[in-house]
């Protein structure tokens, strides 16, 4: 099988990574927007689970990490809901791990233990195990954070594939984690990053995107015309079942949610106030045999964290000017 990805390029993937990728699990993502409703409000704003899913599995591949991490990298987002994180705004979920909660139930119901069993991985060993490339808690760096982030800024053209390769010329690999041999390299991806969460994650058409479809989803559990089992296909499934609904509720919210909607931060005068989950971001960088965090050398660094931080504690307060 020939990958080819919009930043990694072209690779060559077979035996059982390429069994896993043209898995249901895996294929069904290319259903899921990374971005939960934004796509409905802005039709550019469209990468799925599926392009984040291969991108992780290429850029551990890249770091030289294992056939195994490889393949956890490629799975780990598998049990995410139609949505995204949709879901976490309709259940409440504070810290958006509904789709971790439900990991192991939809990697076990499904065809991936069998594929593994056959290449002779134990399930235990992939899923139990800490993998270090792939995830850190914040606010390091790992794959995860790094090609959402990366993906969604060259998506949407806020970077370029040059300055992309180069931030990533500078990561180094000390005990299996993503560090930075450079201050230059940590002050553009925290730039990058914050971009990506505050004003991208923030950004009010995107808050209000995701505000209306969760009441929406909300109204339509409660009423019982979706269940949480139907939330485990596409965004377009789920859409088509809440479109055949006739409950007048839901109908008359889906007819809020469309590319034409105009909005605009307000704090005085606001019809909406959302808060998303605090993202921060300070990556360790090598000083001579030292790690040391960005902010302890970059005013600029220190700066856009406690601006980013600010923001995020106040959340979004927006003005519908016309849905």
């Amino acid at each position: 099988m020939i990958v080819l990805d919009s930043i990694y390029g072209e690779h060559t993937v077979e035996g059982v990574l390429e069994e896993l990728i043209v898995s249901k699990p895996v294929q069904r993502l290319k259903g899921i927007h990374q971005g939960g409703a934004s796509y409905l409000v802005n039709e550019k704003w469209d990468v799925t689970r599926f392009d984040h899913s291969i991108g992780v599995m290429l850029l551990i591949k890249a770091l030289g990490g294992s056939l195994e991490e490889q393949i956890a990298g490629l799975l780990h987002d598998v049990s995410h809901t139609a949505f995204s994180h949709v879901i976490d705004f309709v259940l409440d979920c504070k810290d958006e791990d509904y789709h971790e909660k439900i990991y192991d139930q939809v990697i076990m119901e499904s065809e991936i233990p069998f594929i593994l069993r056959e290449y002779g991985y134990d399930c235990k060993v992939i899923f139990q195990s800490k993998w270090e490339l792939l995830e850190q808690p914040a606010p390091e760096l790992c794959a995860d954070r790094v090609d959402y982030t990366l993906r969604d800024m060259y998506q949407y053209g806020h970077i370029t594939r040059e300055s992309v390769n180069e931030f990533l010329d500078h990561v180094i690999i000390i005990n299996g984690r993503m560090y930075l041999d450079s201050i230059e390299s940590a002050e553009w991806f925290v730039k990058t990053y914050y971009s990506e969460v505050i004003d991208f994650f923030m950004n009010p058409l995107n808050i209000y995107g995701y505000d209306i479809l969760a009441k929406t989803l909300k109204v339509a559990l409660a009423k019982k015309l979706i269940s949480l089992d139907d939330l485990l296909s596409t965004d377009e499934e789920v859409m088509s079942l809440l479109n055949f609904t006739e409950d007048h509720e839901v109908q008359n919210l889906l007819k809020r949610i469309h590319g034409n909607v105009k909005v605009k931060e307000d704090q005085v005068e606001y019809d909406i106030h959302r808060k998303n989950k605090m993202r921060l971001i300070d990556p360790s960088v090598i000083q001579g045999t030292q790690l040391v965090r960005a902010s302890s050398l970059s005013e600029k660094v220190k700066k856009m964290g406690i601006e980013a931080y600010k923001k995020a504690s106040k959340g979004m307060y927006l003005k519908v000017i016309s849905d």
